[in-house]
């Protein structure tokens, strides 16, 4: 594996900024990921979405093995990171054999270990299964687009392996929590402030109160996470707010808390007279738990890590990713293919260069022993 060539691609790739819901630089970049991978030898294409286009691609198998099942990559190009990020409060720098920049970690050096190894498949002609790679544009705010492709395209499988950062310590993901968005939103009545408050209804005071209610439901339950990541309401002090709105990010173990969790929240009443309160799901990945299947999987890679001197684990996780999807279909799933690494979401996110090759060898011999 070359990686002074991984880092090169890296840095092109996190010099093209994607963040999600910015669909001209989302499509830019699918661009080159449906050029780089008809290069390699796969059948490549866009699937059209308002929010920014998906890709998925269909590698041909090898040898003995060229009609057997597909194995199934889950990747997603877009990142929190707003344009401009990389000029600002995070450039690019590769610093003491550890790379910095927006989506160095999550993950885009994911692509550019599965492009690598892809590449070194094709050079050695070693017999492999075919390979189906899904690369979904908006996976940072819960696939709410790409959730009926991932489900469609997986169908077959004989596996799935997602490209997202490891644990800490480089060990795989073997379930992880379901994930659920939901957004509330509080249509209220304006007033003057001063002169008339008792003819308005705060849209804000009632979506204060909800969000306290919210999290008396919360509390009833064990292994739930529970984060208000966004508000917005009002305009002027001297005017009661007609509307606000908040978006919470919900972390469930098992589908019944999830269930009961949702259930009671959206189930809430209004608690003033007149206002109006709506609660809609804006995305869902339900939770992928441990299976039998999962530990077949998880061995078959640890041997193919042994065959390459690379000793492979495997740990449950708390983040939600597209591996939800397939977990939670039943198919054999492992996600945590990215670089080792730290600081997803943060300004200090970095990934360990040597890393990248490693796993890129990983991830080729995974693909021929599978």
């Amino acid at each position: 594996m070359d990686l002074p060539l991984m880092i090169d691609r890296l840095r092109s790739y996190v010099e093209d900024e994607t963040r999600t819901g910015d669909a001209t630089a989302l499509n830019a970049f699918a661009d080159r990921l449906v050029h780089r991978y008809t290069e390699l030898g796969a059948t490549a294409r866009r699937v059209p979405s308002p929010t920014g286009d998906h890709v998925v691609a269909d590698f041909p198998g090898q040898g003995a093995l060229s009609d057997a099942a597909p194995v199934l990559f889950l990747a997603h190009h877009d990142t929190v990171w707003p344009i401009g990020q990389l000029a600002g409060a995070m450039p690019w720098r590769l610093q003491d054999g550890v790379i910095h920049g927006p989506g160095v970690f999550d993950m885009k050096g994911g692509l550019v270990i599965l492009e690598t190894a892809l590449a070194h498949l094709v050079g050695n002609g070693a017999d492999h299964r075919p390979v189906q790679v899904i690369v979904v544009a908006d996976e940072e705010v819960g696939s709410p687009s790409a959730r009926e492709l991932v489900t469609t395209e997986s169908a077959g499988v004989v596996a799935a392996f997602g490209l997202e950062p490891p644990h800490p310590n480089g060990d795989l993901k073997t379930s992880r929590w379901g994930s659920t968005r939901i957004r509330i939103t509080v249509t209220g009545r304006e007033a003057h402030a001063a002169l008339d408050p008792e003819s308005g209804i705060s849209a804000i005071d009632e979506l204060v109160d909800q969000l306290i209610a919210v999290r008396s439901v919360v509390a009833r339950h064990e292994h739930v996470l529970c984060n208000v990541g966004t508000l917005e309401g009002g305009g002027r002090t001297n005017v009661v707010a007609g509307s606000a709105w908040a978006d919470i990010g919900f972390r469930f173990m098992d589908p019944e808390t999830e269930s009961a969790v949702l259930e009671a929240v959206t189930a809430l009443p209004a608690l003033r007279a007149g206002a109006v309160v709506e609660v809609k799901v804006m995305s869902n990945r339900p939770a992928w738990q441990p299976s039998a299947a999962t530990e077949d999987l998880l061995a078959k890679v640890v041997a193919a890590g042994e065959s390459i001197g690379q000793e492979v684990g495997g740990a449950a996780a708390s983040g939600a990713a597209d591996t939800n999807l397939t977990g939670w279909l039943g198919i054999p799933t492992l996600d945590g293919l990215g670089p080792v690494g730290k600081g997803a979401h943060a300004v200090h996110e970095q990934a360990v260069a040597a890393s990248l090759a490693e796993r890129a060898a990983l991830v080729a011999a995974i693909i021929t022993t599978i």
